[in-house]
């Protein structure tokens, strides 16, 4: 991404994260969860948890019609939403896990949250609160940026345009989550506009889809590597610690979500617990990265 605005410090601890987990040549380890499930506080004490074993957390806002998501996810939004969820929620949790400890925290939300709070807004409370950039998966019209001398939001700007502007202007690295069946010459245009990570989909479909990696998954996630310059991360479908340990020889980041929720919802009285327990499973299963299969 074009950017007249190095990356903050917080952006940068997403860097760190990657380079050590290259280091130890295996995929960074990022975890998902909504803030506000299954409540605040347990919430909140499974994030801490989860970070002990995580290289990246990253923080959900839960949205009334979460598109990409399947069962699971949508459970956990809609019952994060029912206690109460605000979006000051998402920006005192963030404050708190990294005031707390090293790991990088990004934030994953829908588009129509952030317009509704404003994204300059959203953008500079993430910065201070120490977050490291956002993945916005429907980011509409998502776009290489045209320079302008003028950092004043028109009515025909877009609203990658709009996010842009706004992400650069706090130095958040902003995410996207590419399309299915993408040309080369829109991965590097997405490419373009993206920093920190790329994501791209483990399955195809919703999350927490139950079934095994596509056997094109390690070309697809060489493919977008060359073309767009960026790490990749692999997420939409990582359901066991084996997939994790499959995904980790050849992405840079693997994210899991709807496995961890899963446990935690089986288990409602130790919810925190649970999450760490998983969030150990996952860990152990990136440090023994596999050869993708041939």
């Amino acid at each position: 991404m074009t950017t007249s605005t190095p990356p903050s410090w917080s952006a940068a601890g997403l860097d760190h994260a990657l380079a050590r987990s290259r280091a130890e040549q295996r995929a960074a380890l990022g975890l998902y969860l909504p803030v506000g499930y299954p409540t605040r506080a347990a919430g909140l004490d499974a994030l801490h948890l989860m970070a002990k074993h995580a290289d990246v957390l990253q923080l959900g806002v839960p949205h009334t019609d979460p598109v990409l998501d399947g069962p699971v996810i949508r459970r956990a939004a809609a019952q994060a939403l029912d206690a109460g969820f605000r979006m000051r929620d998402l920006f005192d949790a963030a404050t708190e896990l990294t005031a707390a400890g090293t790991t990088a925290v990004l934030a994953m939300s829908y588009w129509k949250p952030i317009e509704a709070y404003g994204p300059r807004a959203f953008a500079e409370e993430l910065a201070a609160a120490g977050v490291a950039g956002v993945l916005v998966p429907d980011l509409p019209e998502t776009e290489t940026e045209t320079e302008t001398e003028t950092d004043t939001e028109t009515a025909t700007d877009t609203a990658a345009a709009t996010w842009q502007r706004a992400a650069r202007a706090a130095g958040l690295h902003t995410s996207t989550l590419i399309p299915p069946r993408a040309s080369d010459a829109h991965l590097a245009a997405l490419g373009s506009v993206t920093s920190g990570l790329i994501h791209v989909p483990a399955t195809p479909g919703l999350t927490g889809a139950r079934r095994p990696l596509s056997p094109y998954l390690p070309h697809l996630v060489r493919r977008v590597r060359t073309l767009t310059g960026l790490p990749v991360a692999v997420g939409i479908g990582i359901g066991t610690p084996d997939q994790a340990a499959q995904a980790s020889a050849y992405a840079d980041s693997v994210i899991v979500g709807s496995a961890v929720i899963r446990r935690m919802h089986a288990q409602p009285g130790a919810a925190a617990v649970t999450a760490a327990e998983a969030a150990r499973d996952f860990a152990e299963g990136v440090r023994r990265a596999r050869p993708p299969a041939t």
